[in-house]
C-alpha cells in the first residue's frame, strides 16, 4: 500500500519523491525550502510533541509552500528558530502559520495509515504482538492529533482516512488487467484535497480547482514512483506491489508518470500566485528529476550515480539496475521502531543534515544530508526541464520557459 506525502520505501517517512539537489535552488529558494521543511518539523513538535517529528517529509512541505505561494507577502509568517542538530546547530528563519500546520496534520494522518499498513503486513519487528500493539496506539494517537489540528483549520481529515481505507479494498481486489489508475485513485483523492485546501487557507478559493488537479496528479506520481522504486524489493520479500499485481509494464508506468508531470504544469498556470517560484521549481522542475531518478534514466553526479548513457555504458556512476548490469545489493530495511531509534541517532550526530551520505533509517537506502553543500559542477546544468517548452507559469526566471 502506498501513500503520497509519506511514501518513501515502506516506512521512510522523513523523505519523499521531491528531493531537490540544493544547487538548483538558487536566488534564495534553498533558504525558503529549508524554512518550510523546518517549519513543518517544528509545527509537528509544537502541536503534537517531539516524537511526531519523525513524520517530517519532503513532500508534506509542499502543502506549506503552496499556502504561502498564494499569500500576500505582508501576511507571510517567519520566526528565527534556535540551533538544531538537523541544521548543524545553526539558527534559521522558518515558516510558520496555517500552511505549516495543515502540512503537519496531513503528514500525521497519512503516516498513521502507513503504520497500520505495516502492522497489517507484519513488517519487520511488527510481527511481534507487543510491538504491533504499541504501533497501533501510536497510529491512533496520530489520527486523533491530525484530526484535531485539521478541525482547528477547518479541514476535515476524514477525506484522507476514507481514501486510506478504500485503498485496502482496492488492493485486495486488484489483479492482472486492473487499470493502474484504479489503484492510485485513493492517493490522488487524498493529495487533491490537501492541495485544494491551501487555496482556502490563503483566501483564494478560485485556486481550489486547479490546485486540486495538481494535487491529484502529484498523488498519482508519488504512488507510481514509489511502486517503481520498490518493485524489486517487494518481489524479493513477497510484498504487494501495484505494478506487479496489475501486470503493468515499467514502460506504461513511465508513460503515466510523464503524463502526470505534464499535466501539473497547466494546472499551476491556471492558479494565481503572489510568489510561485518555489512551488514552480518543486512541482514543475524537480518532479521531472524525480521521475528520471526513479526510472534510472538520469541522475545528478553529486548523488553518486552519474547519467545513464545506455546499455554497456561505463559512465562515472555505472548503470542503473536492469540496464545491462547486475543490480547492487538491496539495502536492509528496518522495522518502524528500529528505524525510529536509528533516526534519533542520525539527528543527534547531525548526519541527517550535514553528512555527505548516510543510510536511511527505515529503508537503508543511501541518502545525502539535506543541508549538505552542493557543488555539482555541470552535472545538472541548472534548470534543464524547460527544453520541452514548459510555460506553466511566469514564476520561472531561471530559464527561458516562456516567462
Amino acid at each position: 500500500m502506498r501513500h503520497a506525502l509519506v511514501n518513501d520505501s515502506r516506512g521512510t517517512v522523513v523523505f519523499g519523491i521531491v528531493r531537490p539537489c540544493t544547487h538548483r535552488l538558487t536566488d534564495g529558494l534553498k533558504t525558503e525550502w529549508t524554512a518550510h521543511l523546518c517549519g513543518l518539523c517544528l509545527a509537528l513538535r509544537a502541536d503534537h510533541g517531539q516524537f511526531s517529528r519523525v513524520v517530517t517529509n519532503y513532500d508534506g512541505l509542499i502543502v506549506s509552500v503552496l499556502t504561502e505561494a498564494q499569500t500576500e507577502p505582508a501576511a507571510r509568517q517567519r520566526r528565527t528558530a534556535g540551533p538544531c542538530p538537523l541544521r548543524g546547530m545553526r539558527t534559521a528563519p522558518i515558516a510558520r502559520g496555517e500552511g505549516a500546520r495543515l502540512a503537519a496534520a496531513v503528514s500525521l494522518v497519512l503516516a498513521s495509515a502507513k503504520i497500520r499498513d505495516h502492522v497489517a503486513d507484519g513488517d519487520g519487528l511488527l510481527r511481534r504482538r507487543p510491538l504491533a500493539a504499541a504501533a497501533r496506539r501510536v497510529a491512533l494517537g496520530w489520527d486523533k492529533a491530525g484530526a484535531r489540528t485539521g478541525a482547528e483549520l477547518g479541514f476535515d481529515t476524514a477525506v484522507l482516512v476514507d481514501a486510506v481505507e478504500r485503498q485496502q479494498g482496492i488492493e485486495a481486489l486488484a489483479g492482472p488487467g486492473t487499470p493502474l489508475l484504479t489503484v492510485t485513485e485513493p492517493t490522488e483523492t487524498a493529495t487533491a484535497a490537501a492541495f485544494a485546501y491551501t487555496a482556502v487557507l490563503a483566501g483564494r478559493p478560485g485556486n481550489s480547482a486547479p490546485l486540486a488537479e495538481a494535487g491529484r496528479l502529484f498523488g498519482r506520481l508519488a504512488h507510481l514512483l514509489d511502486a517503481v522504486e520498490d518493485q524489486s524489493a517487494d518481489a524479493a520479500s513477497g510484498a504487494w506491489n501495484p505494478l506487479t499485481a496489475t501486470g503493468t509494464s515499467r514502460a506504461e508506468a513511465r508513460r503515466l508518470a510523464d503524463d502526470a508531470v505534464r499535466g501539473i504544469r497547466p494546472a499551476l498556470r491556471d492558479a494565481e500566485f503572489t510568489d510561485g517560484r518555489l512551488a514552480h521549481v518543486l512541482l514543475a522542475h524537480e518532479l521531472r528529476a524525480s521521475v528520471d531518478r526513479a526510472f534510472g534514466t538520469t541522475a545528478c553526479a553529486h548523488e553518486g550515480h552519474g547519467s545513464y548513457a545506455g546499455p554497456g555504458s561505463q559512465g562515472s556512476g555505472g548503470l542503473p539496475p536492469g540496464f545491462g548490469q547486475q543490480p547492487p545489493p538491496k539495502p536492509g530495511k528496518r522495522g518502524f521502531l528500529a528505524g525510529c531509534a536509528v533516526f534519533v541517532g542520525l539527528c543527534c550526530t547531525c548526519k541527517l543534515c550535514c553528512a555527505d551520505e548516510y543510510e536511511g533509517p527505515w529503508s537503508g537506502k543511501k541518502r545525502e544530508g539535506c543541508c549538505n553543500s552542493c557543488d555539482c559542477g555541470d552535472c545538472c546544468d541548472g534548470c534543464d526541464c524547460c527544453c520541452d517548452g514548459c510555460d506553466c507559469c511566469d514564476a520561472c526566471s531561471c530559464c527561458d520557459c516562456g516567462a
